[in-house]
């Protein structure tokens, strides 16, 4: 799929910008016949006035100026359609294009999947998209000012057809002079705002994750020096569009003037008809103003869809491939190790050596070179829905989202009841945490799992994985961060847990009571090589 076919509105959206384009065309054209025709009648009112009483009298202005009342209302109501019409179909359209973009890159392979900081992937799914509403939202204005020029070349007609004729030649011209002037100076400027701001997006957001340690530490001033440099970049950058944006405002103001004077200079037919032709002239040289503001915009729409290119150049995700079910009963090859389903292991090892790199590759979140089978294909012959399928990961971080409680267990399994919540959260030792709270599973938790305690989200995860029901259990340091009382309990209700459902453990611990679980230890050194 291209960028262009990406952003195009489809279905009920194109009757929106096919009614905001004949909007558009009714502005144009109502806003060049009203001063068109009020030209032509304060002009023919004055050359009426001086010719004498009879002239005045014999001079009908009462159809003219309906004609006007009528034009002005038509180019203001239809003004406000077009900008309702084509804002409503693109927004939707750019709402549609960040959903598929991030579902998108959400359904590739982690193992695969391009390499973006959270602050990257913002900065792209959020202002590049943002940048690309001009595509739709100038779609309809074209016509418009087509008509426009086309409408303001036959009312200079009625002056004499050399009149028509250079004002036809200077309008055919304006498009191009204005696109390769608005290229000229909007281009490097364009690239280098482009690439400011999706820098100090990133940044702010990777920073944002971490304000807590930068208050901490004291590090606000230091932080605020490293967002100086995109900040000033993005500020010199934007000036330069600025004084772009305002040399094209004048370019465009001379040559609406140039064209006033050369239809001034070769009208034929009177003056109430010259002052129309000249008006008309001006009008649709301000018609254009559309293709203006586009070509201005275009640098910029070029550099979000060159910084979008990774995400459209992503796969659309494959058809899911039925899962080997097979695979749960399958023996788990560790190394030179052999485990049955429901046995219990724990890698072992000094810190650093990569046993939280095996349990997400287990998980399928990254690609790994261990000797590891599941049966007898190795792991990198089994495709992520397998592994996630197989296995069910409390990370030793407990990465959870800005939701309620129970929003976070439930992205364990789709249909759970408060019933199955409250035993996972009691083998994890959170239940009467969780009851003390006053809104109990519905409490909010903020993006740093606020108002819980790092062990607390870490055993809110811990019972996120139990709920899951797989048939293995990757832990990676659950007891960390727990006072003595509170571990044994954990490790109590998580021995019991695992006699009950006959689960796997693929144990990380560097605490000796968490140990007591396992049944084996492999040693890390036996399955990678750092």
């Amino acid at each position: 799929m291209t960028p262009i076919e990406m952003v195009r509105p489809t279905g009920a959206l194109r009757a929106s910008l096919r009614a905001g384009t004949l909007s558009a065309i009714a502005a144009a054209l109502g806003g060049l016949f009203l001063l068109g025709i009020s030209g032509w009648f304060l002009t023919g009112a004055a050359v009426a006035g001086a010719a004498g009483f009879a002239a005045v009298q014999a001079f009908n202005y009462l159809i003219p100026s309906a004609a006007i009342r009528l034009l002005a209302i038509t180019r203001t109501v239809a003004r406000y359609g077009e900008r309702l019409l084509s804002h409503k179909a693109a927004l939707t359209a750019m709402a549609d294009v960040r959903s598929r973009l991030f579902a998108r890159l959400a359904m590739q392979d982690t193992r695969s999947a391009p390499n973006l900081s959270a602050g990257e992937a913002s900065a792209r799914l959020i202002g590049d998209i943002d940048a690309l509403e001009d595509l739709v939202v100038r779609q309809p204005t074209r016509p418009g000012s087509l008509a426009a020029a086309l409408a303001g070349v036959a009312l200079a007609a009625l002056s004499g057809w050399l009149c028509a004729l250079v004002l036809a030649l200077l309008l055919a011209v304006f498009p191009f002079a204005l696109g390769a002037l608005s290229r000229r100076w909007t281009r490097t400027p364009a690239h280098e705002a482009a690439e400011a701001l999706g820098d100090l997006r990133s940044r702010y957001v990777d920073m944002a994750q971490a304000r807590a340690e930068i208050a901490a530490y004291g590090l606000v001033p230091r932080v605020l020096d490293e967002l100086a440099l995109p900040v000033a970049r993005l500020d010199a950058a934007r000036a330069r569009l600025f004084r772009a944006e305002g040399a094209i405002a004048a370019f465009q103001l001379v040559y609406g003037a140039l064209a006033a004077i050369v239809v001034l200079a070769t009208a034929s037919r009177g003056p109430a008809l010259a002052a129309l032709a000249i008006l008309a002239a001006s009008a649709a040289v301000e018609g254009l103003a559309a293709l203006a503001r586009t070509a201005f915009r275009q640098a910029s729409v070029d550099e979000s869809l060159r910084r979008l290119e990774d995400l459209l150049a992503l796969d659309a995700p494959a058809p899911a491939a039925p899962i080997d079910v097979n695979l749960s009963a399958s023996t788990l090859h560790l190394g030179a190790q052999a485990f049955g389903p429901g046995a219990r292991i724990a890698l072992t090892g000094p810190s650093g050596s990569g046993k939280t790199i095996v349990l997400e590759a287990l998980a399928g979140l990254r690609s790994s070179a261990a000797p590891i089978r599941i049966g007898e294909r190795a792991l990198a012959q089994c495709c992520e829905a397998e592994l996630s399928a197989l296995f069910a990961l409390s990370a030793q971080d407990a990465p959870l989202l800005a939701g309620s409680i129970a929003d976070n267990l439930r992205l364990a399994h789709t249909g759970l009841d408060e019933t199955a919540m409250r035993t996972a959260l009691h083998v994890a030792c959170l239940d009467e945490r969780i009851a003390r709270l006053p809104h109990g599973l519905d409490t909010r938790l903020g993006e740093d799992g606020a108002p819980l305690s790092g062990g607390e989200r870490k055993r809110l995860s811990l019972a996120r994985a139990l709920l899951a029901g797989r048939p293995w259990l990757l832990l990676d340091e659950p007891t960390e961060g727990l006072d003595a009382a509170t571990e044994a309990r954990l490790v109590e209700r998580l021995g019991d847990w695992l006699e009950r459902t006959g689960s796997g453990l693929v144990l990380v611990s560097h605490r000796p009571h968490p140990l007591t679980l396992v049944h084996a230890r492999v040693a890390i050194d036996t399955l990678v090589t750092l």
